[in-house]
């Protein structure tokens, strides 16, 4: 990695809709509240941890592309807002009413942004083929476009108004680190001058039925992390991004164990100063190669998922946050992101402390 920066971080989940509610629930291991999902095909609920109501009525609601969309773009608005406002203090972490009168075109040339997801938009989803299979002469085509996995990136990058470069990946949790590499590389090529990577999930009872499936103890979550990068150290919030390993992918020839392990070598052996943010939720199945890979560690460690729950796409977003706060506020000297995905591959990423220049 040659010389990128954290110049923002932003977060919505079942602690709240900002950053600060998130931190607070982890230091103080929370217990944050379990609510119940009906689903058709089972007599029991499932279970959720869901993202509470926001305080007040998000001012970029007003915004005409935003009227009618799913919580999940509502989620990864609020946090790139707040990645973005964080640093930039552009009006407060709100948006304009109109995308005309937005002031984003001034202060944030270039910008890049890249939306990481695994379930996306299910609700919209959901709703539109129940429609459509219950009569289609009467199915709403309003909400079809919602059913896509790039509409919460559109409606970001028409919110936002200066996008000069987007994409959306779609893949397991793992793919949101790829998402870290990829905005490295456009920063490298001098593409764009800032770039923000977001995740962000949404709650739903076929979300949550698929996660039991292959997790029995695993609780499912939604929200959103955003982390916004630049070359330019003088809008580091005192975060630069170390490294970022080789996606391990699981085949035929290497299982997830090893996909772990291979990914921890490449890796620094740590120190006692550095914190370590891993995927472990508490379930045995899907725990054991990322437990195995890091027995070893040496700094302090950190869970998010056995507070937040298993937010998916989300989740690896929160890791990465958590992680370069730590570092922003001193509380850790390094973090090491640990990201072992459900289906796909196994990536790490290290942050390290930096001198402010200003």
């Amino acid at each position: 990695m040659s010389r990128v920066f954290v110049c923002g971080l932003g977060a919505v989940s079942p602690a709240g809709w900002e950053l600060a509610s998130l931190r607070t629930a982890l230091q103080n291991h929370s217990s944050l509240p379990i609510t119940c999902l009906p689903s058709p095909s089972r007599a029991q609920p499932l279970r959720t941890r869901a993202v509470p109501p926001p305080p007040a009525r998000p001012a970029f609601l007003a915004h005409p592309r935003l009227r009618r969309t799913s919580p999940i773009t509502h989620y990864a608005a609020a946090a790139v807002l707040e990645a973005l406002g964080s640093r930039f203090s552009v009006l407060g972490g709100t948006a304009p009413a109109s995308p005309q009168a937005s002031p984003f075109a001034q202060a944030l040339p270039r910008l890049g942004l890249i939306g990481c997801f695994q379930s996306g938009c299910v609700q919209f989803s959901s709703r539109f083929y129940e429609e459509t299979l219950k009569d289609p002469a009467t199915a709403s085509p309003l909400a079809f476009p919602e059913t896509v996995f790039a509409a919460p990136t559109s409606h970001l990058a028409t919110l936002l108004g200066n996008v000069e470069l987007g994409s959306s990946i779609i893949g397991d949790p793992a793919s949101f680190l790829q998402g870290m590499a990829l905005a490295a590389e456009w920063l490298m090529e001098e593409r764009i001058d800032l770039c923000v990577v977001m995740g962000a999930e949404e709650s739903h009872w076929l979300t949550a039925d698929a996660l039991w499936q292959f997790q029995h103890g695993a609780i499912s979550s939604s929200g959103a992390g955003a982390v916004c990068l630049s070359r330019d150290p003088s809008f580091s919030i005192g975060v630069e991004l170390g490294v970022i390993t080789d996606a391990h992918t699981y085949s035929a020839t290497m299982s997830r164990r090893q996909a772990a392990q291979a990914m921890r070598a490449q890796l620094p052996p740590g120190a006692a100063g550095e914190l370590l943010c891993d995927g472990l939720d508490g379930c045995h199945r899907t725990d054991a190669a990322e437990q195995k890979a890091w027995e070893n560690w040496p700094g302090t460690r950190v869970s998010p998922k056995r507070i937040l729950g298993e937010g998916l796409m989300a989740s690896a977003a929160w890791q990465c946050v958590i992680g370069c706060d730590a570092v922003a506020r001193q509380a850790a000297s390094a973090a090491v992101v640990s990201v072992v995905g459900g289906s796909q591959q196994a990536i790490g990423a290290r942050f390290v402390a930096h001198a402010i220049s200003r």
